[in-house]
């Protein structure tokens, strides 16, 4: 099955070269079928090109996925135009009294600011309230992850001496997990952070569990303990270009950077994380969307 999206958004252009399946939202409406209902808090200042990498892992899956795109109020995009967040975005008040099976909050490049100092903090506080009672479950990405983890639980991010970046080998700690259905034991996710969370913090939180744990980029992917929840402390929807931008972004910045690790091998770009990325998102949307959403568009989720 597809994923539907308006025929002028630039991310159909792009899938449908790479003969990713997309659907518009006219043909799809033909069809007698239910689509799982998808949020999107981008918070990403390349809104494009984030959307566009969302949308890609999102389309793999066998269910006909509907995407919403959402945006804060209190902080205008400055790297998107306009016209774009205006024809493809909404704001909070627009679907605050809706319903999705499955949302995603993206990273922000404010993680070296305090949470509260964040200018759309407040906002975000309601999206995140909104998401316990009106989302059946949500996938926190890098910042979101550690602001989600810091408002839920209490969790303080802590600033890493040099910027964590490159590709980094992780393990599974537990031995039976749906969302690691089909990843092989050892698997690779893009880390693009300068801040980190205690791994001790994790393990003294009885409504946690650690899924993946890496030696260099610490406790990467974590659940709550009722399946609402997942944590990805990186970028496994980075494409295979998106380190490469970072990196040369940064060096004509004059900032201190150095080389991905485990990304650039005799001058080309090595794209380790593809697979599991892949795998991940049909997980999440399978075991934790699909299998658990009230069929019924509008009712209000319950928790277990």
């Amino acid at each position: 099955m597809p994923i539907i999206l308006p025929e002028d958004i630039p991310a159909y252009k792009t899938l449908e070269d790479e003969n990713v399946f997309v659907m518009r939202p006219d043909r799809a409406s033909s069809q007698d079928i239910r689509p799982i209902e998808i949020l999107i808090l981008n918070l990403m200042p390349t809104k494009i090109e984030t959307e566009t990498q969302l949308a890609r892992l999102l389309a793999n899956s066998t269910l006909q996925v509907n995407l919403t795109l959402l945006q804060t109020r209190t902080h205008k995009a400055t790297h998107t135009s306009e016209e774009h967040m205006g024809r493809f975005y909404k704001e909070f008040d627009d679907i605050k009294d809706k319903t999705f099976d499955g949302m995603i909050i993206t990273g922000a490049p404010v993680e070296q600011m305090d949470f509260e100092e964040v200018e759309y903090w407040e906002e975000l506080c309601k999206i995140f309230d909104f998401a316990e009672t009106n989302v059946t479950t949500t996938m926190y990405i890098c910042w979101g992850a550690q602001a989600a983890l810091y408002y839920y639980y209490g969790i303080k991010k802590h600033l890493l001496k040099e910027k964590l970046f490159g590709v980094f080998a992780h393990k599974k700690m537990v031995k039976f997990e749906a969302l690691l259905n089909g990843i092989d034991d050892i698997f690779y996710i893009p880390q693009s952070r300068h801040t980190t969370i205690s791994d001790d913090d994790l393990k003294n939180n009885k409504d946690l569990v650690v899924l993946a744990h890496s030696e260099d980029a610490g406790d990467t992917l974590i659940k709550s303990t009722d399946n609402t929840k997942l944590f990805i402390l990186g970028h496994v929807e980075y494409d295979k270009f998106t380190l490469d931008k970072e990196y040369k972004r940064d060096l004509s910045k004059g900032l201190p950077i150095k080389e991905p690790v485990n990304y650039y091998i005799n001058g080309d770009i090595n794209v380790l994380w593809r697979s599991t990325a892949t795998i991940l998102f049909l997980n999440w949307l399978n075991y934790y969307v699909y299998q658990v959403t009230p069929y019924e568009f509008g009712e209000i989720l319950k928790k277990y």
